[in-house]
């Protein structure tokens, strides 16, 4: 069993407390991705449970082992940093058995003359050569075994690095942006070798990154992560369709989700002189952040609907995003002021240019509320 629990889980730096009482689990087999912006605590959750950072208070469980007491070499597991942390002057296949001779490393080994027979003796037994060989095959590595890291391409050396990480079948893999360093369409292609060995050796991973879109093409599931507090944890489609809160809502989504601010009655949204109806019913009036998706909302002719005007046109290939600022409303985009609009997307190009005069039109069913106060999700 390779279950992950995290028992009201803490982290302090001196009086500044970074991680505040985390307490989830990662089921067996499970590929968690913690998401957030650089300095939100994630990679600290990652150091802790590594036991490269020692935690202030709580409990680490894996399986049924408690481990926070434990140092790193016996928590059975595997870290893949965002440097790739290989051995420069050790060949693919060098770096590749190198966990497996630490694995039977003792002092002497040291020793110039017997350290060195002890080690090759090592490196070439039949079941070092064996799993070395199986990882190459699944990497597709078998070619590169006797190059060195300084002749490998960025996606090559990564490959290595899980490699490393691999062949000593840990319980637990730990992923620190791993491709944070590679360009684009690397990244892309990354991805899914990642995804695809996940299911392909089981194990649990837990991944760390910056960016949504490996968070929600990789991962079972997210925990969202702000100032050391996880905001919400589930899968990429409660996360989208269902945020928790403000913060989750504009987080998630590219464009991320338009929040306005209007009054609520019943079951009616009342903002810059338009109303709609939503499908469930709310307790007493309130001010309220509406939130809705770019692709939930239609735009045409302004008789009949929202009225507002084009003021940002943008066209990315498959789809385009356009900036509406309503009449008599006023949206809420938190630290993104740039554009004080709402924003659609529509699929393919579109006609429309700025200052054009449009009307909007919201589905309903698709719609979220927050409070203006705090934020949070309200619940008819």
């Amino acid at each position: 069993m390779s279950s992950i629990s995290f028992k009201n889980v803490t982290k302090s730096f001196g009086a500044k407390e970074v991680i505040r009482d985390i307490d989830f689990t990662v089921d067996d087999g499970e590929f968690l991705v913690l998401l957030g912006p650089s300095g939100c605590g994630k990679s600290t959750l990652l150091r802790m449970l590594a036991g490269l950072e020692a935690i202030s208070s709580g409990e680490i469980v894996v399986g049924e082992r408690r481990v926070d007491r434990l140092p790193p070499g016996q928590r059975d597991m595997a870290f893949v940093f965002q440097s790739y942390a290989l051995y420069p002057h050790l060949s693919v296949r060098r770096n590749m058995t190198f966990p497996l001779l630490m694995q039977q490393f003792h002092w002497w080994y040291h020793l110039p003359v017997i350290g060195r027979m002890a080690r090759n003796r090592i490196e070439n037994g039949p079941d070092v050569v064996a799993k070395v060989e199986k990882t190459a095959r699944i990497l597709a590595l078998t070619e590169m075994l006797d190059r060195f890291p300084r002749t490998l391409s960025g996606g090559q050396r990564q490959r290595v690095a899980l490699g490393r990480a691999m062949v000593r079948e840990p319980q637990v893999f730990l992923m620190d942006e791993p491709l944070s360093n590679l360009d684009a369409k690397l990244r892309t292609s990354m991805r899914s070798e990642i995804t695809a060995l996940h299911r392909e050796i089981g194990g649990t991973f837990v991944y760390v990154t910056h960016d949504q879109v490996e968070a929600m093409t990789m991962g079972t599931r997210i925990a969202l992560m702000r100032d050391g507090v996880i905001q919400q944890f589930g899968t990429a489609r409660e996360i989208y369709t269902d945020p928790a809160n403000t913060y989750v809502a504009r987080f998630i989504g590219t464009p991320p989700m338009n929040l306005i601010h209007a009054r609520l009655s019943q079951d009616t949204v009342t903002f810059g002189g338009s109303q709609l109806r939503l499908p469930q019913t709310f307790g007493a009036p309130a001010d309220i952040l509406f939130g809705i998706r770019p692709n939930a909302i239609s735009i045409g002719p302004k008789a009949g609907a929202t009225p507002g005007r084009v003021v940002m046109v943008e066209h990315i290939g498959a789809e385009s995003v356009i900036g509406v600022r309503l009449d008599e409303a006023r949206t809420a985009h938190e630290a993104d002021q740039s554009i004080d609009a709402v924003m659609i997307t529509v699929p393919g190009y579109t006609d429309l240019t700025v200052d054009d005069v449009v009307g909007l039109s919201f589905d309903p069913t698709q719609a979220v509320v927050f409070a203006a106060t705090t934020g949070e999700r309200l619940r008819g």
